[in-house]
């Protein structure tokens, strides 16, 4: 069947950078099999999708019991997925602290395109050995800052123009928390666009609703790499939705290079094969993207909030005021019993909109 035209012919070239396959993991506890691993790469790589990233949720090293065992091993993951792509590239993340330099070895031992070293948006320092190790070895290398709303565009610019010193061959930005919307998106790409000659990526979540249309956003900005996911498979209220924000790309005359109806199809496959459910927008997701907090929060924040008799709504307010970010989650108990103590909300810990 011939495709329909979606007018993306001769305009700019986007990548699309596809971590399903290790974003996703969040959602189901870490516990994908290599069947479905091999299911999904296959289906991705046959529709043409340039990047597939696959791993912990958390990165390479990361599979703990403090934020959960993978049912298979890092080298089990990255051999069945190098296996399963024949045109894509294959994509690993990490970040210092839970993978280490000879975790970078091994995966290049797999045959690893690409890595991306992830850091806290103002912390990028963190990432100067990993970044040089990857130099020396020749393996394209991006830095790319986490809670990244949590820095002003101009402080991000001069993170990314450090970044690209360490040996990063391309930078980039996440909403780990939801929070942006789309001028807010534009303003830091073109921001880091004016620092930095390497390519940009952006790559976000969906709390409120606004992944695509931010994802849009920062390729108008001048943002050369779009993270997105199958159905939006992962963390909280899931990231950016590949089989939506593709078609959406190439109709504003961005070029892909994507299959649609091999790309509908993989969709189709990761909601069958991966997930129970679709990611949703629900009450808590909203409430984390408007407080700023990673959404990973969300099952201790509940957990926690019902212990001690407080509203989960005003913990997670509370946790952005005092801007937590991830490995803080001790803080959660102290929000939670400074609240009850209180008797209720901090003031201005609730936000009117």
């Amino acid at each position: 069947m011939t495709q329909p035209d979606h007018g993306g012919g001769g305009g700019r070239p986007v990548l699309i950078h596809d971590p399903s396959l290790r974003d996703g993991h969040h959602a189901v506890g870490h516990q994908l099999s290599r069947e479905q691993l091999r299911a999904y790469a296959s289906a991705a790589d046959s529709a043409g999708i340039p990047v597939v990233e696959v791993g912990h949720g958390n990165g390479l090293g990361a599979s703990s019991l403090q934020v959960g065992r993978a049912r298979v091993s890092d080298d089990e993951m990255l051999s069945t997925v190098r296996e399963s792509l024949v045109h894509s590239r294959m994509g690993v993340f990490m970040l210092p602290g839970w993978g280490a330099v000879r975790d970078l070895k091994r995966a290049i031992d797999h045959g690893v395109d690409l890595v991306r070293i992830g850091t806290h948006c103002t912390e990028g320092n963190l990432a100067e050995r990993h970044l040089g190790f990857l130099r020396e070895a020749g393996v394209d290398a991006h830095g790319v800052l986490l809670m990244s709303h949590m820095a002003s565009p101009q402080r991000l610019a001069e993170e990314c123009v450090r970044l690209v010193e360490y040996g990063a061959t391309g930078v980039g930005i996440l909403d780990s928390a939801g929070q942006y919307l789309p001028g807010d998106v534009a303003e830091r790409i073109a921001a880091i666009r004016a620092a930095v000659t390497v390519p940009v990526m952006f790559h976000g979540h969906n709390n409120l609703g606004m992944a695509v249309a931010n994802s849009v956003a920062a390729a108008e900005a001048g943002a050369g790499i779009i993270d997105a996911c199958a159905r939006g498979f992962g963390a909280g209220a899931g990231n950016t939705q590949i089989e939506v924000v593709v078609p959406v790309l190439e109709r504003l005359g961005f070029r892909t290079g994507i299959d649609l109806y091999k790309l509908l199809d993989a969709a189709d496959i990761a909601e069958r094969e991966l997930m129970d459910t679709p990611p949703t927008i629900d009450s808590i997701g909203i409430v984390s993207g408007l407080a700023g907090v990673f959404s990973g929060f969300k099952k201790r924040v509940l957990e926690i909030s019902k212990r001690e008799g407080v509203d989960p709504r005003d913990v997670f307010f509370e946790l952005g005021r005092l801007q937590a970010v991830a490995g803080q989650e001790d803080l959660i108990i102290d929000v939670a019993q400074s609240l009850r103590a209180a008797g209720g909300a901090r003031e201005g810990s609730r936000t009117r909109v």
